[in-house]
């Protein structure tokens, strides 16, 4: 079974569209046959992702530092919870887990989780598709700002070309499907 590392925002105050798309690519992941890997957290996108997993029957995965467990957001439904003792440990542990990686909108929390996965990747420490689903624009100008520093020479363009960028679910969940080896691909 595959695993997906999913990146995405546990703030309790976005728009229920975001909700709704945490949700609906959980229920994505487990009807693909995918094992969820997720940041453990039951609140926010987090929590319905996690949720969106489970409604279809699928496997979660949850990674939390022990300082969230504490502040009692920890998914306890998750068929696998791993504490770890802080967030850096929780970032290796997501990227040893995961098989592929999908960021969602998010805020800060997010975008270090991406940029840590991607360079990671740049520096060959993993081969791991990677795949940046810009909903609505939602990423667009960090995109934008992305492609200057490589016209400015500060990230080579073979790296910037391992973040695929997609604009909807299905076309995310496609790309990282058609990049898994084959003997990772779900059945």
């Amino acid at each position: 079974m595959t695993a997906i590392g999913v990146f995405c925002a546990s703030s309790r105050t976005i728009d229920q569209r975001w909700l709704d798309l945490a949700f609906d690519t959980g229920a994505e992941l487990a009807r693909r046959g995918h094992t969820l890997v997720s940041g453990g957290g039951c609140v926010g996108m987090m929590g319905a992702l996690a949720d969106g997993a489970r409604s279809g029957g699928g496997r979660t995965v949850g990674v939390i530092p022990q300082a969230l467990v504490d502040l009692e957001v920890a998914d306890l439904a998750s068929d696998e919870l791993l504490v770890t003792d802080s967030m850096a440990s929780r970032k290796t542990v997501m990227i040893e887990r995961s098989d592929a990686f999908l960021t969602l909108p998010g805020g800060l929390g997010t975008l270090d989780e991406l940029f840590e996965v991607w360079t990671t990747a740049t520096l060959a420490m993993h081969d791991k598709p990677m795949v940046l689903l810009d909903t609505d624009g939602f990423y667009r100008p960090l995109l934008d700002w992305l492609t200057s520093l490589t016209d400015q020479h500060f990230v080579k363009p073979a790296g910037q070309d391992l973040l695929l960028v997609a604009h909807t679910l299905d076309e995310a969940l496609d790309t990282i499907d058609s990049r898994l080896p084959v003997t990772r691909r779900p059945a």
